[in-house]
């Protein structure tokens, strides 16, 4: 692995510049590196950072590469990751021509990492250099604890999608951390909008009469106001507890009370832990908006490669390439094509205006075809979408019929044929609703599972899972509840719901231990499925499972 030469820097830096014309936004510095074959297969399980920690599934997902290649050799283009400065990997045998349209694929992603909001908890930090500090540190570990780190990491693994991403991301973005409510925001803020819901013309009234006080007044603006409302300073102290007592995720629950990670022998897997966490909270964006970003980054090589003069003369090789990248298979998801096609849609249906209430209140499907206000304004729209949203929300607000209709898509259908002992698929559902819905049903959703500090005492760690019609992955639960218990010194339980076995069995049923199989096969036939409230108890290294 080495930097690429001057020469190709020199194609990158002109691909910068015209990038930067059409739009795109983005650092000045990049690292661009030639790499083998072999040195993508290292470097996959380590998602492509060289100073990750060592970590022996990694050997071992290195060694199942090495058997794939040489049974079904492939040829990777790229692969970038977000850091400061963006690192960009390259194949050591692209012709320039291709380098130009995979450089402005890559420009397309370090503009959505650099542009997009749910990325802004990374946007300050080097994660090479942070990896490389935090691959020391394990390494040191492992001289002195030796094969006991490696226990810590899968410990700490099997729940590092369980951590707080949402809450981290807000309080990144407000810049509120534990931020104790005072008296007065909690006065306007709360008692007299939730509480009391007083009128617009109340509460504007109490801000002058507020305003009215000097700050040496204030007591004596409360004190007539709990001569009114007596009940305000219990509101108030038991808001003030509320907001002490923090929800937190799993593992930094773990950290913080677990009394056998407070013994001094013990007091290192806090490290170990906190790396991993902090490691999946890195990469959480990028699972969230794969669809958007592969989509931007493709819809912007097409645009900015058409234009380029240096695809004279490879213009069938780009066609069979970009072809095989954004292709829409009829079964399946290809975040590609699906996101770039998706991207050219929106900026289509903005320029026209298609997104008024002009549009939304025609009927037929002919004048919607024909509707065109002449906008001209699809660009600039798009460059919003890519700021503001992930891929739940795009594919929730921007997949309809026109789209589904325009590129023929359909939710397709699987049944066992008996006579020709095969499974056939089939046209389910042409319409948006439908496909929007299985694509969603595609996307990255961990289990919503927080600790219930009221109920997690005498050395009792009570997990309970927000239960949304999707039952946990039972295959997974044992070993993970037994990295739980360790980590937390004492027994754990879990809450959470399972499906209740139907009595009559349908044919479509694949069995009755894929959760996944037995609701699909419920819907097409329209049975009602039960669930039972289901509590794991793990102690000693022993599962018991019993209904609530």
């Amino acid at each position: 692995m080495e930097l690429v030469n001057q020469h190709v820097k020199g194609i990158m830096e002109e691909c910068k510049v015209r990038a930067r014309d059409a739009g795109l936004k983005f650092d000045d510095e990049t690292l661009e590196y030639i790499v083998t074959n072999r040195d993508m297969i290292e470097l996959s399980p380590k998602i492509m950072i060289p100073t990750l920690y060592d970590y022996w599934v990694h050997d071992v997902r290195v060694l199942s590469g090495k058997g794939k290649y040489e049974a079904y050799p492939s040829n990777p283009y790229e692969t970038v990751i977000n850091t400061r400065p963006a690192i960009s990997f390259y194949n050591d045998n692209n012709p320039d021509w291709l380098n130009v349209m995979i450089f402005y694929h890559v420009l397309g992603h370090i503009d959505f990492f650099q542009s997009n909001i749910f990325y802004k908890n990374t946007w300050d930090i080097d994660l090479a250099g942070q990896a490389l500090a935090d691959k020391r540190l394990i390494s040191k570990l492992r001289s002195e604890k030796g094969r006991w780190v490696d226990y810590a990491i899968e410990f700490s693994r099997g729940i590092d999608n369980l951590v707080g991403y949402h809450r981290e991301l807000n309080q990144k973005i407000t810049g509120e951390r534990k931020r104790k409510l005072s008296k007065v925001d909690f006065y306007f803020d709360v008692f007299l909008q939730k509480t009391k819901k007083i009128s617009t013309n109340e509460y504007l009234k109490e801000i002058n009469r507020y305003n009215a006080c000097n700050e040496n007044d204030e007591e004596d603006f409360f004190s007539e106001l709990v001569q009114k409302h007596p009940e305000f300073d219990e509101l108030f102290r038991k808001a003030g507890k509320n907001k002490d007592e923090e929800q937190l995720d799993v593992m930094e629950y773990i950290v913080r009370f677990s009394l056998f990670l407070k013994q001094e022998e013990n007091e290192w897997i806090k490290s170990v832990m906190q790396i991993v966490r902090n490691t999946s909270l890195y990469f959480q964006p990028q699972i969230r908006t794969k669809i958007m970003n592969e989509g931007w980054a493709s819809s912007w090589h097409d645009y900015l490669f058409m234009k380029d003069d240096r695809i004279c003369g490879h213009e069938i090789d780009y066609a069979k390439i970009n072809a095989g990248v954004t292709a829409m298979p009829k079964v399946g998801l290809n975040p590609y094509a699906l996101g770039m096609r998706l991207f050219q849609h929106i900026e289509d249906m903005e320029d026209r205006g298609c997104y008024s209430l002009d549009y939304f209140m025609l009927k037929d499907e002919l004048g919607r075809k024909k509707f065109n206000q002449s906008k001209k304004t699809g660009k600039e729209y798009i460059f919003k979408v890519r700021e503001s949203l992930n891929d739940f929300s795009f594919i929730n607000k921007f997949i309809d019929q026109e789209f589904v209709n325009r590129h023929k898509l359909f939710v397709s259908g699987k049944r066992f044929n008996q006579k020709r002992m095969s499974w056939v698929y089939y046209i389910k559902s042409k319409n948006a609703e439908d496909y929007k819905k299985m694509i969603i049903d595609t996307l990255y959703h961990p289990p919503d599972i927080l600790v219930n500090q009221k109920k997690s005492k005498d050395g009792i760690l009570y997990l309970e899972h927000t239960f949304e019609d999707k039952p946990l992955k039972a295959d997974f639960i044992e070993n993970t509840m037994i990295g739980i218990e360790y980590l937390w010194g004492g027994p754990v339980y879990l809450e959470t719901h399972e499906p209740v076995k139907p009595n009559q069995k349908s044919q479509d049923y694949a069995s009755f231990w894929d959760p996944k199989s037995q609701q699909q096969a419920a819907k097409d036939e329209k049975i009602e499925i039960r669930w039972k409230k289901i509590r794991y108890v793990m102690e000693n290294r022993k599962l018991l499972k019993r209904e609530v």
